[in-house]
C-alpha cells in the first residue's frame, strides 16, 4: 500500500498529514495489515523531523504561489508550477500510488494535476470554514472530501456535496487532550487563581502581545497568565512584563514562553479556564477537542479572510467570543475575560458547545478511507 501525502507550506497544511499519517500506523496494526509506504511530495517540509518519526520519505517537487495581488513574482511562480507539475507526473507515474491525500494550499497544486493527468485516485481535505482555491478546484476529480468547519461544505460547487463529509480536524495523538495533573507545578503557578491561557502561535501576535501586556496589572491580581508571545519575540515581551509588573505582589502569576513544547502546551491547557488566541483552524480545533471556553482575536480580513470565517464558524456553536482585532483594548480585553471566567454557568454552556464541535478521531476516519480506497486500488 503506497499513500502520497501533499500540502503544507505552514503547519496548518502540514501538521495534519502527520496525524493521519500516525492514524494510518494504528489502522494497519489492528487490521494487521503491512505498513503502508508514505511519500511526502512537494517544496521543502515545514517540519522535516515530524517525518523521519514517521518514517514518510520527502520527495522533492516545486511549486509556486498564487499571489491575491497583482506582483511579478506570479510570473516566475506560474514557471516554477509548470516545473512541479512536470517532475509530479514523473514521480507519480514511477511511484503509482494507491491514493493521494491532499490537506490543499499552493504545495498541493503540482502534485494534484498530475494526479489529475494520471487518473490517480485522490482525498482531498480542507481546514477552513471558507475552503482554499486549491480544495475547491481538485473537488471536481475528488473521489472524497473532507472538512472540518460545517460552513465549508456549502461553498463547495453543488454538484460534489454528495462527496463530502464533516469529519472534524485531524490532530496529533499527542497534543488531542489536556494534561489533567502537574500543570500547576509543571509551570510554577498558583493553584488558587484560574488561569488564562494566551495562544499566540508559533510567531506570537503583536496586537495580542502588546494588549495583554498592558492588561497585566489588573489580570495578575486574579488570574495566572501563560503567555505564548512568540519566539522572536520573548526577549522584548518579557523585558516589558518585568519593568510592568517589578512592584506587583502578583508578578509570580504571570510566565512568558515563545514556543511552548508539546508537553508544556499540554500541562497550560489542563489547568486553563480560558483560552485567547489566534483563529486558525488547528488552533481552533486543538482548543475545542480540550472542552475550554476561548476569546479569539482572528489576524485582520485584510491580511486573512480564512480567520476571521473560522472564528464565527466557532463562536456561531457557542464555543467562543470573537473580538476583532480593530475593536481590541485592554478595557475591553479584561471586561470579557471576567465575564466568562466570572460566570461558571456560561463556561459549561461553552465547554459543552466545544466539545460537540471538535467531532474527535478525524485522523482516524480519514486515514480508514484512504485505506479502504487504496486497497480497493491495489493491483490483485
Amino acid at each position: 500500500m503506497r499513500i502520497v501525502l501533499v500540502g503544507g507550506g505552514t503547519g496548518g497544511h502540514f501538521y495534519p498529514l502527520i496525524a493521519v499519517a500516525e492514524a494510518l500506523e494504528d489502522i494497519t496494526k489492528e487490521k494487521v495489515l503491512l505498513e503502508p509506504e508514505l511519500i511526502y511530495l512537494g517544496p521543502e517540509p515545514f517540519d522535516k523531523s515530524a517525518l523521519l518519526e514517521h518514517d514518510i520519505q520527502w520527495q522533492k517537487s516545486s511549486a509556486g504561489r498564487l499571489r491575491h495581488y497583482p506582483s511579478f513574482l506570479n510570473v516566475l511562480d506560474m514557471f516554477k508550477t509548470a516545473a512541479g507539475i512536470a517532475s509530479s507526473v514523473m514521480q507519480l507515474y514511477k511511484l503509482y500510488p494507491d491514493v493521494i491525500f491532499s490537506t490543499g494550499g499552493y504545495a498541493a497544486f503540482p502534485t494534484l494535476y498530475a494526479a489529475r493527468l494520471l487518473r490517480l485516485p485522490v482525498v482531498i481535505y480542507d481546514a477552513d470554514a471558507n475552503p482554499g482555491r486549491v480544495s475547491l478546484w481538485s473537488s471536481k476529480f475528488a473521489y472524497k472530501i473532507g472538512v472540518a468547519h460545517p460552513d465549508a461544505a456549502m461553498k463547495f460547487p453543488a454538484k460534489v456535496r454528495d462527496k463530502i463529509a464533516r469529519v472534524g480536524h485531524p490532530i496529533r495523538k499527542e497534543i488531542e487532550t489536556a494534561a489533567k495533573e502537574g500543570g500547576y507545578e509543571f509551570l510554577k503557578l498558583d493553584p488558587n487563581v484560574p488561569t488564562i491561557f494566551i495562544m499566540g502561535g508559533s510567531q506570537g501576535a503583536q496586537a495580542i502581545n502588546e494588549t495583554v501586556l498592558s492588561s497585566l496589572p489588573d489580570l495578575v491580581t486574579k488570574y495566572n497568565i501563560v503567555h505564548q508571545a512568540g519566539t522572536a519575540n520573548l526577549e522584548g515581551v518579557a523585558g516589558i512584563a518585568r519593568v510592568v509588573l517589578e512592584n506587583s505582589p502578583q508578578r509570580d502569576h504571570y510566565r512568558a514562553f515563545g514556543l511552548l513544547n508539546t508537553l508544556a502546551m499540554r500541562m497550560a491547557a489542563g489547568i486553563s479556564t480560558l483560552i485567547i488566541a489566534r483563529a486558525g483552524s488547528g488552533t481552533i480545533f486543538e482548543i475545542a477537542s480540550w472542552g475550554i471556553p476561548s476569546i479569539l482575536i482572528p489576524i485582520p480580513e485584510d491580511i486573512s479572510h480564512d480567520q476571521t470565517e473560522n472564528a464565527f464558524s466557532y463562536a456561531r456553536s457557542g464555543a467562543a467570543e470573537v473580538i476583532e482585532q480593530r475593536n481590541l483594548s485592554s478595557h475591553i480585553l479584561v471586561a470579557e475575560i471576567d465575564r466568562i471566567v466570572g460566570d461558571a454557568t456560561a463556561r459549561d454552556t461553552m465547554k459543552a458547545a466545544a466539545l460537540e464541535y471538535a467531532r474527535p478521531h478525524a485522523a482516524h476516519k480519514i486515514a480508514a478511507m484512504l485505506v479502504e480506497i487504496a486497497v480497493e486500488h491495489e493491483p490483485v
